[in-house]
C-alpha cells in the first residue's frame, strides 16, 4: 500500500514539476552542496570522494547519512565539510526473511522517510545543489525531489545502480512490488536537474528506457589518492605488523605463499560460494596434481548480512581439510590499512554480479588504485568498461573458471601474474580528480 502511494505521489509530483519549470531554478545561494546517502557514510566511498572534491575546490558540503563507520579522516577534519548523521531505523526492522520483509519493509520506509525529511527540511540550511546517491530509491528519490523543489535547490542524482533491480534480488523480478518500484524510479528519474552514472551502459539505459531528457553524464569511478602502489619496504612493513598474516610472513617474503584479497558487503549480489568452491579446487590441485602451487593466504574484508553464513561454511571446510593450502581470514580495516592491504596483495577477487548489468564494483577501482590486478565475475554488460582482459585482470563466469585462473596466475613457471601487475600499475595512474573535475566540477561551477 505504501509503495502504491509512493508511485502515485511520485507521478503526480513529476507532472507538477514538469508543468512548472520556472520554479526549478535554484536561487542565488553560495556554492554549497548537500551530499545525501541513505546508507552508511563510511561504506559509501564514491559519495565521500564527491564531498572531498567539492570541499577541496572551495565548495561547502553537508554530508548527510548514517554514521555507522567513520568517513575518511580528511572529511572529518575539513573546515568546509559538515557531517549530518541520520537516525538509524530500529534493528528489529532489519530482516532477510521474505515474508517479514513485506511486513517490516513499509515500516522501515516510514522511519527512513521521517528521519531524512527532518534532516533535509529542518536540521540543515538550504544549499544551491543536492547530490543524492541512488539506490536506495525508496523513499529517497521522492523526498529529495520534494525538498529540492520547495527549497529551490538543483537536484543531481548519482546513479550507482537501479533500486528495483536490487529489490528483485530479494523478491524476484516478477514480483508486483518490483514492478511498482521500477515505475516509481522511472517517474522520479525525470525530475533531476542532471544525472551522473558510473558507466556509459547505464547512461544509455537512463536515456532510452527511462526517457530522461536532462543531462546524463558518465562519471567513472576512480581511486582516491589513498590507494597507491607500495614500495617493497612499505609492503614488508605492513605484512610484518598485520595480525592475520604475520604467521605467514616468511612464506610470503620467500614466495612460498601468495596473498589474495577480496572485499564484500556479504549481500546476495555477491555469491561467495563461487570463491570458496574455487579455493577448494585450488587446494586440491596444490596437494595432488600441481604440487608446485604455493599456499594461498586469503583475506576477506567487509561487513554484511550474510557474513555469519559464510563464516560457518569456511569453518566447516577448514575442519574437513578442504582448504588445506588456503587459510582464510576475515577482517574489517580502517581506510588506511585497507589501502595498505590492497597494495600488499598479489591478486584481488571481485564477486560482484551486477543486479542491473550496467553497474560496476567500486572495490575493483580501489584495487587498481593500489596497483593490484583483479579476477572478477564478468558476465554482465558493463564489465569491459572497467577491466581490460589479460592486461590488468581476468574475468570468470564460474567457480571452475576462477580456479583455473588461480592455478594459471600462481604457477611459479607462469609470467602472467607479473604482466597483469604491470597493467594494474599502469591503470593506477588514472585518478578520481581527473575524472571528477571536467564532469562534476564543471557542472557545479567550481572548476572552470
Amino acid at each position: 500500500m505504501i509503495l502504491t502511494l509512493l508511485v502515485v505521489a511520485s507521478t503526480i509530483f513529476t507532472v507538477l514539476l514538469l508543468l512548472l519549470p520556472s520554479l526549478r531554478n535554484a536561487s542565488d545561494k553560495r556554492c554549497s552542496v548537500q551530499v545525501v546517502v541513505l546508507g552508511d557514510l563510511g561504506r559509501s566511498p564514491r559519495m565521500q570522494y564527491h564531498a572531498w572534491s567539492i570541499a577541496t575546490h572551495g565548495g561547502h558540503v553537508q554530508l548527510i547519512g548514517y554514521r555507522e563507520t567513520n568517513p575518511l579522516p580528511e572529511l572529518l577534519s575539513h573546515p568546509n565539510v559538515v557531517i549530518v548523521p541520520l537516525s538509524r531505523a530500529p534493528n528489529w526492522l532489519q530482516t532477510s526473511n521474505k515474508v517479514l520483509f513485506l511486513l517490516f519493509g513499509p515500516l522501515k520506509v516510514l522511519v527512513q522517510a521521517w528521519t531524512l525529511w527532518q534532516a533535509l527540511s529542518y536540521s540543515t540550511p538550504a544549499c544551491k545543489w543536492m547530490l543524492v546517491q541512488n539506490p536506495p530509491s525508496i523513499p529517497t528519490l521522492l523526498l529529495v525531489s520534494m525538498v529540492a523543489f520547495f527549497r529551490r535547490t538543483r537536484l543531481v542524482v548519482d546513479w550507482h545502480n537501479f533500486g528495483y533491480s536490487i529489490l528483485a534480488l530479494k523478491l524476484g523480478e516478477g514480483h508486483p512490488l518490483v514492478r511498482m518500484s521500477k515505475l516509481y524510479e522511472t517517474a522520479l528519474s525525470r525530475v533531476a536537474y542532471a544525472n551522473f552514472t558510473v558507466t556509459d551502459a547505464m547512461a544509455k539505459v537512463l536515456k532510452s528506457d527511462y526517457g530522461i531528457t536532462a543531462p546524463v553524464l558518465t562519471l567513472h569511478d576512480r581511486p582516491a589518492d589513498l590507494y597507491q602502489p607500495l614500495t617493497d619496504m612499505q609492503r614488508l612493513s605492513f605484512l610484518q605488523r598485520y595480525p592475520p598474516v604475520t604467521a605467514h610472513f616468511n612464506a610470503l617474503v620467500d614466495g612460498k605463499a601468495r596473498l589474495l584479497v577480496s572485499s564484500t558487503s556479504w549481500t546476495p549480489d555477491e555469491d561467495f560460494g563461487i570463491l570458496l568452491d574455487a579455493l577448494c579446487s585450488y587446494s586440491a590441485s596444490a596437494t595432488s596434481s600441481h604440487p608446485q602451487l604455493p599456499e594461498l593466504i586469503v583475506v576477506i574484508t567487509g561487513k554484511g548480512p550474510q557474513k555469519q553464513r559464510y563464516l560457518d561454511k569456511i569453518k566447516e571446510l577448514h575442519a574437513t581439510d578442504a582448504l588445506e593450502m588456503v587459510p582464510i581470514y576475515t577482517d574489517w580495516l580502517s581506510f588506511e590499512d585497507y589501502a595498505l592491504l590492497l597494495g600488499s596483495a598479489d591478486l584481488g577477487v571481485s564477486l560482484h554480479t551486477s543486479s542491473s548489468g550496467v553497474d560496476l564494483p567500486m572495490k575493483v577501482v580501489d584495487m587498481f588504485g593500489a596497483g593490484l590486478p583483479v579476477a572478477g565475475w564478468s558476465k554482465f554488460r558493463a564489465w569491459p568498461e572497467l577491466v581490460t582482459e589479460n592486461v590488468n585482470g581476468k574475468g570468470f563466469g564460474s567457480s571452475e573458471e576462477l580456479a583455473d585462473i588461480l592455478r594459471e596466475l600462481f604457477d611459479p613457471a607462469s609470467k602472467k601474474l607479473g604482466q597483469l601487475k604491470h597493467g594494474a600499475r599502469h591503470e593506477s595512474q588514472r585518478r578520481w580528480s581527473s575524472e571528477w573535475d571536467p564532469v562534476a566540477g564543471k557542472l557545479f561551477g567550481i572548476v572552470t
